[in-house]
């Protein structure tokens, strides 16, 4: 199984990323790893702390040679902001993060939650997704993540290729699909800051090139989109998830909900086999089962919760009414969530992937997804 753990507080020495079960024969460049890196520290809205880190992967383990070897491989982030142990405790926990709900039930500190519960952490899981793309490109296999709205500002994407998305987000300083309307955003971004206050908002996430069959609907824990809703559920600050048409869903009708099947025996030869649907309001997602279809997830970001005018909150000393404790953060993280959520979802759909065809070696999964569609091809001859 392809899996992969966390290490380290958001002011300790270092994050690390222990990936395991990855194949042998990926060649491995970090400087890709780096690249998203990167992306994850930049976006309109972040706070100082990006002007201090500057974050480079040191690959420990699992490599030889550039390539990798099916041995756990170890990433290593190093933190030039490493002071926890100078660090004084937090005695007013500030709402919207786990300070008071943690130290309760570690029986510990402030200071002992917040600096693990950061989302300093999600540096080490982008590095693990970034990792796990390079699995997924030589399958053909891609993926994209872009914010389609901040606060209440929304910016739909505009249609087009995923490779057209990809420039047009890399030309926005909010990752968006239009760079026309960042102005627009900065602006919304700058008047709240100002006032002391945060912004949240919506990110998509679109993989494309999934083949059929990738998760199960044999058991609950198998089914992909659940697995999927987990994942991204997981990342920090994430409060809602819907795929495809998602919520939309519940207001409709069957009849404008469901994807119909048609044929075209011109896409037999492609992933599809021939099946196409006239929209995809599944989300590329039936019965736990990816459908060939382009996957496509929306996930809802709540505003950073520490504010420059903090709210109301308690002295855990003196049990007092005291404004909520200040920590350097950002105004606004929806871009740099973007690029979170794009590479946790990378890996579920790399550990999907490593489950459905098997092999220790990335030629022999190349090998059985050939195979595999030969053997379905040659079924819907029967």
């Amino acid at each position: 199984m392809l899996r992969y753990l966390t290490a380290g507080e958001s002011h300790g020495k270092a994050l690390v990323a222990l990936v395991d079960g990855f194949p042998a024969g990926v060649s491995l460049q970090p400087e890709l790893i780096d690249a998203e890196l990167a992306r994850r520290q930049g976006g309109y809205g972040r706070g100082g702390r990006q002007q201090i880190e500057t974050d480079r992967v040191d690959v420990l383990s699992g490599i030889w040679r550039g390539v990798t070897l099916g041995s756990p491989i170890a990433l290593l982030l190093p933190n030039k902001d490493y002071k926890i142990h100078e660090m004084e405790d937090l005695v007013r926990p500030r709402p919207g993060h786990g300070d008071l709900s943690g130290s309760v039930k570690y029986l510990t500190s402030v200071r002992a939650i917040l600096e693990r519960a950061s989302a300093r952490e999600t540096a080490a899981r982008v590095a693990a997704g970034a990792l796990a793309q390079q699995l997924l490109g030589p399958l053909g296999i891609r993926v994209l993540g872009y914010v389609v709205q901040v606060g209440p500002l929304a910016i739909p994407p505009q249609p087009g290729t995923l490779d057209q998305h990809r420039a047009l987000r890399e030309r926005s300083i909010l990752y968006t699909l239009d760079p026309d309307q960042d102005e627009r955003i900065k602006d919304l971004i700058d008047r709240c800051q100002v006032a002391g206050d945060t912004l949240g908002g919506l990110i998509e996430i679109r993989v494309e090139g999934a083949p059929y069959g990738l998760g199960s609907h044999t058991q609950w824990d198998r089914k992909l989109d659940g697995r999927l809703a987990r994942a991204v559920m997981s990342v920090q600050a994430m409060k809602g998830v819907e795929i495809g048409l998602g919520f939309e869903a519940a207001r409709r009708h069957g009849s404008e909900v469901h994807d119909p099947i048609q044929y075209d025996p011109d896409q037999a030869g492609t992933r599809s086999l021939g099946f196409t649907r006239p929209h995809n309001n599944a989300g590329g997602l039936e019965a736990g089962m990816s459908n060939s279809q382009p996957i496509v997830i929306r996930v809802a970001k709540k505003p950073i919760s520490t504010l420059a005018k903090p709210l109301e909150s308690i002295n855990l000393r003196t049990k007092q009414s005291e404004s909520a404790s200040y920590e350097r953060s950002d105004v606004c993280a929806v871009a740099a969530a973007s690029c979170i959520l794009e590479n946790v979802v990378a890996f579920e759909i790399a550990r999907a992937v490593v489950e459905k065809f098997g092999g220790d070696n990335l030629e022999e999964i190349q090998a059985r997804l050939s195979l595999f569609y030969d053997m379905a091809r040659r079924k819907l001859k029967e």
